[in-house]
């Protein structure tokens, strides 16, 4: 079984968001990237798939700017077999939205024919937690979203899933999707040896007009702010204090 995982490039989680001075966007100049957090579980279980002999090649694919090829090569050198990157947008500026990526995936899936893809449940940097659900529409496939555990039996997938509630368990029939919770794994550092080992690994380029997406924005961002800042906090000198301080708040 061929397995697919999208990743994408966002600004690492360490580093500290500035919002552009006219407000219309973040500012990724001289900016660290990485790959999305979620989409490196989703890549270490693929790889853990394939590990216990249930998965034979695991395909890792980006769609964005030509500055993706090092999230491609950090999937490698964590044990992906091939890449492909699929150049959608010349300006880093720009973020291609989940349903024109959900559509060049389907280009890509019907290129492949993985019998499943994992991927993050959403993006760090636009939150937006549709590409999966858009993915599995698109090609007509069952879906488990939010997944905490995942085992592969047959054909079909049993999918632990974090809900309200607590944990549901589900199983689907493959092909399908799964979207990877924080919970799913531990993603593996990339020893030295397999970083320099990614280097001479396949990574196929193609441009989103090869599945003719039209990858214009449909959302319009009106602007964007920093969230506000916290007020320092306060000490009190007893008890008595602290109620008369929590009742003023309204806490109790």
């Amino acid at each position: 079984m061929k397995v697919l995982v999208p990743v994408k490039r966002v600004i690492d989680y360490n580093v500290k968001v500035r919002v552009k001075a006219d407000g219309t966007g973040v500012d990724l100049a001289n900016v660290k990237m990485s790959m999305n957090p979620f989409d490196e579980i989703a890549v270490e279980e693929a790889i853990r798939l394939k590990e216990a002999g249930k998965a034979d090649e695991v395909v890792a694919v980006s769609i964005g700017v030509k500055q993706a090829q090092e999230t491609l090569r950090t999937a490698l050198a964590m044990g992906a077999d091939r890449a492909i990157l699929v150049v959608a947008a010349d300006d880093v500026h720009q973020d291609i939205e989940p349903l024109a990526v959900a559509k060049i995936l389907k280009g890509v899936i019907d290129e492949e024919k993985p019998g499943l893809v994992i991927m993050g449940k959403q993006a760090i940097d636009n939150d937006m937690n549709a590409t999966g659900q858009m993915l599995a529409a698109l090609l007509g496939w069952p879906q488990a979203t939010f997944a905490s555990e995942l085992d592969i039996e047959g054909d079909h997938a049993v999918v632990t899933r974090e809900v309200d509630g607590g944990l549901q368990t589900i199983r689907v029939k493959l092909p399908a999707i799964v979207t990877a919770d924080l919970r799913l794994n531990e993603p593996r550092y990339a020893s030295l040896p397999n970083i320099m080992k990614a280097k001479k690994k396949p990574l196929e380029e193609k441009t989103a007009a090869d599945f003719g997406v039209d990858t214009a924005p449909r959302l319009e961002v009106v602007k964007t702010t920093e969230p506000e800042q916290r007020k320092a906090g306060v000490k009190v000198a007893n008890v008595d204090e602290l109620v008369e301080k929590l009742k003023e708040a309204g806490a109790i």
